[in-house]
């Protein structure tokens, strides 16, 4: 299938191909959403990525990036075609977190969070496609990024949530027009994938249970993090951190900075550190034991955002091929770094800062690795469940000068 509308900003995607084998190629449409048909087995499903016209973009394309809009197509050439309308996604602040080591605050997207980047994508190519909505498997990020497009595309959006979603998050997904179907974990990808082949909308999250394959657009968006990133320090990092569920920011970061490596504007790839809780780590798994990907058994983790049994081998490629290393983090030291974020005024969501908790972890708090280094913070503290048990602020007469006193000192 051809895209219908015009595409607003000239991409130079030329087609798919299977990371499994590059040699394995298919058009770019339609987009595939279960991964390489051809490379892919009953055990393993391997994801596809976007091939691009490389030798066709302009000379000063990098060099000029400063002068163009915030948004999508200021990167429009090396993305596939954005069909729908974006919400200035991107352009996101990189804040010095001490000596050597940033933040690449995500939160400050749209919907607050890192998924912006993928879902203009995603979304794009349901439009290009001619679906009349899209589907997402989530209880977070992803839901609401993908319902604040649709809506901005003029596309339905169903959301298959966990039973246990957070207030807020329904609360946001609602507000996009989505419709909302909390069911028990178990039963969120079945019934993803009845609405794919029932009613017809395009899916925007995984379909593959041997291993996540995810939509072979999505991880395209992520690149634009290290484009930003090269744009504001004028080298690439030593190493940049990464929280992770499935990989696939982990992937985009790294074909980011592989393609500004191919056209000579950086010396190095970064190397990769994949953040995971330490209740589970798939890609860790993976890494470990030298396979494509790997199912784990997840124990109690409060960093629900990359909660993940099942890992993809996007993650595994950008660790391999960046010398990087899988990290696991505990949930004391993710709250340890969501706490150092939060005194340097970033609000971060428990699973956003374990990127943070991953270069605490390396020997000299992240200047071991040489620096600079970067960590993305993926996301806005209000999505946390734990807000719930927080508690609110006591009350305090303003009559009674002492008391106030004692709340001033702490």
């Amino acid at each position: 299938m051809t895209p219908s509308p015009a595409t607003p900003t000239a991409s130079l995607a030329t087609g798919q191909r299977s990371l499994a084998d590059p040699a394995v190629r298919f058009p770019l449409w339609p987009p595939l959403t279960e991964g390489c048909p051809v490379t892919s087995t009953d055990c393993v499903a391997y994801p596809v990525e976007v091939d691009y016209a490389y030798d066709e973009l302009p000379a000063d394309f990098f060099a000029t990036a400063a002068s163009r809009p915030r948004g999508h197509e200021r990167w429009a050439p090396l993305l596939p075609p954005l069909h729908a309308p974006g919400l200035a996604e991107g352009g996101t602040p990189l804040l010095p977190l001490d000596d050597g080591v940033w933040v690449k605050d995500e939160s400050r997207n749209p919907t607050w969070s890192h998924k912006d980047r993928l879902n203009r994508v995603t979304v794009s190519a349901a439009v290009g496609a001619g679906a009349t909505g899209v589907v997402v498997a989530s209880s977070g990020n992803h839901g609401a990024s993908a319902a604040a497009y649709a809506a901005r595309a003029g596309l339905r959006c169903a959301v298959v949530t966990s039973v246990d979603v957070p207030p807020a998050v329904d609360a946001f997904l609602r507000a996009y027009g989505a419709t909302v179907l909390p069911v028990p974990t178990r039963a969120r990808w079945p019934l993803l994938r009845r609405v794919v082949e029932r009613a017809g909308y395009h899916p925007v999250s995984n379909l593959t249970p041997a291993a996540h394959t995810g939509h072979g657009f999505g991880p395209e968006g992520y690149k634009t993090i290290a484009y930003e990133i090269f744009a504001e320090l004028g080298v690439a990092p030593r190493a940049v951190f990464v929280p992770t569920g499935y990989g696939e920011m982990l992937f985009g970061v790294w074909k980011g900075f592989a393609e500004l490596a191919r056209y000579g504007l950086v010396d190095r790839v970064p190397r990769m550190y994949a953040c995971e809780p330490a209740a589970g780590g798939p890609l860790a798994a993976a890494v470990r034991a030298g396979v494509p990907a790997a199912h784990v058994s997840p124990g109690a983790t409060a960093a629900y955002a990359i909660d993940c049994a099942v890992g993809g081998y996007r993650g595994v490629v950008a660790v391999r091929e960046s010398g990087g290393s899988a990290l696991l983090v505990s949930d004391e030291e993710m709250v340890a770094a969501r706490d150092e974020l939060a005194r340097g005024g970033v609000w971060a969501e428990l699973s956003a800062a374990a990127g943070v908790a991953g270069v605490r972890q390396v020997a000299g708090g992240g200047r071991g690795v040489g620096g600079p280094v970067v960590c993305i913070s993926t996301s806005s503290g209000f999505k946390d469940r734990d807000l719930l048990d927080s508690g609110a602020s006591a009350a305090v007469d303003p009559e009674d000068w002492a008391g106030v006193e004692r709340r001033l000192r702490g």
